[in-house]
């Protein structure tokens, strides 16, 4: 895990945005309708530049392909694994709930509701799971990105790479087991199948060298909605369930090499059911991981830096504290980023274990985004701007 002892690093947490036409092929490809391999394979290609350009121009340090060969940061195993088929029918989050107006609202405003169905009602288990043999789709995105990197203009400012994928927990809690799935008579049964097949993925993913990213929403979101009728030790129950999947799936592979990504969900809503940072904190230092990557940013979480020093990071992790709000285009200024950087890096009390981060995926599924483009650019810019703000007042 790059770490610095002279400056506060900067990195994201996955997804960047896609173009248009990569948009649709992604999609297409999803929901198994003809498309142009051709096609695909250079408008990959070309968002791939794009995306790292983007990333080396906004002066990020810790820089991954930005999720682009994917149609969703957790849906994309359906295209991997065997064994979902069906729908798998989620409940409704607590903000739907609770905020009915807000819900037309939203819809309204992004106009995404045809796209909103398709990522929150996806396949469910029916079977026993099993991750392609071939590793084809894996491979593809870890070739593409290193072509990538290999541009001359690109390599010299990278200091570290990441790629992610999605956790065993939010697999399960998003592809539900399906009631009469003959192959997983519990969660537990699934989601230890699962850890079981995605442990591959995770392992060759650092084999070809960079550091993984384990994306569990599932950690903290699903207390809104799996759990959201359920008393809170309900819920934690299945935070240690899901993250001994994970260590599980994790065995091999050192620590260091692992950064975990926890949040409440991107959407763009009220949130006031979250469930707060100091009551998972004790779990999540449990997971075999290098770093944790956690929303800090936006107006529910923010004043939440302080758990960490009431509960400090266990020796040798560090936190990625995401310090850019991803739900709106309401760009953040360099001096409000360097705050909360700073309240961050004054809880955990050394700054040479603080990468600053941003809240969540810019572009979570492909065709389901809050911010444009170009205000998405800007924040990483911003992102910089308040990390050399930071570095110059602590070392000068």
């Amino acid at each position: 895990m790059k770490q610095s002892t002279d400056r506060i690093l900067t990195t994201h947490t996955g997804s960047l945005p896609r173009t248009k036409e990569l948009t649709k092929l992604l999609v297409a490809r999803e929901r198994r309708r003809p498309f142009d391999q051709a096609e695909f394979d250079a408008e990959a290609a070309r968002a791939l530049d794009l995306v790292l350009k983007g990333q080396v121009e906004a002066g990020i340090d810790i820089v991954n392909d930005g999720e682009v060969p994917r149609v969703g940061f957790s849906t994309y195993v359906t295209e991997r694994m065997s064994g979902f088929g069906g729908v798998s029918r989620r409940k409704q989050s607590l903000d739907l709930q609770k905020f009915p107006e807000w819900a037309k609202f939203g819809e309204t405003q992004i106009g995404v509701a045809e796209d909103l169905a398709r990522v929150w009602d996806t396949a469910e288990a029916q079977q026993a799971v099993h991750y392609e043999e071939s590793l084809a789709g894996i491979t593809y995105d870890l070739d593409l990105f290193d072509r990538g990197l290999r541009d001359p203009a690109i390599s010299p400012a990278v200091s570290e790479t990441f790629v992610s994928a999605a956790s065993p927990g939010i697999v399960t809690t998003t592809m539900l087991r399906s009631a009469d799935n003959p192959d997983y008579a519990t969660d537990r049964d699934y989601v230890f199948g699962v850890a079981a097949e995605l442990k591959k993925e995770y392992e060759y993913i650092v084999s070809r060298g960079h550091v993984l990213q384990l994306d569990a929403p599932d950690l903290a979101m699903e207390r809104v909605i799996m759990f959201g009728d359920d008393p809170l030790d309900v819920f934690l129950d299945s935070v240690r369930l899901h993250i001994e999947a994970m260590n599980f799936a994790l065995a091999d592979i050192p620590a260091e090499k692992v950064r975990l990504h926890v949040c409440w969900g991107n959407w763009q809503g009220p949130h006031q059911d979250d469930v707060p940072v100091a009551a998972l904190l004790d779990l999540l230092y449990e997971a075999k991981v290098g770093a944790l990557s956690i929303p800090l940013g936006n107006p529910r979480h923010e004043h939440e830096s302080v758990a960490f020093r009431d509960n400090p990071l266990p020796d040798g992790m560090v936190l990625i504290p995401g310090v850019i709000d991803v739900t709106t285009n309401y760009l953040e200024h360099p001096q409000v980023v360097a705050n909360r950087i700073q309240a961050v890096v004054d809880a955990v009390g050394d700054p040479t274990r603080v990468i600053a981060g941003i809240d969540c995926g810019l572009g979570t599924f492909a065709s389901y985004e809050f911010i444009a483009t170009d205000v998405g650019w800007a924040k990483l810019r911003a992102l910089r701007e308040g990390a050399d703000i930071v570095s110059q007042r602590i070392w000068g």
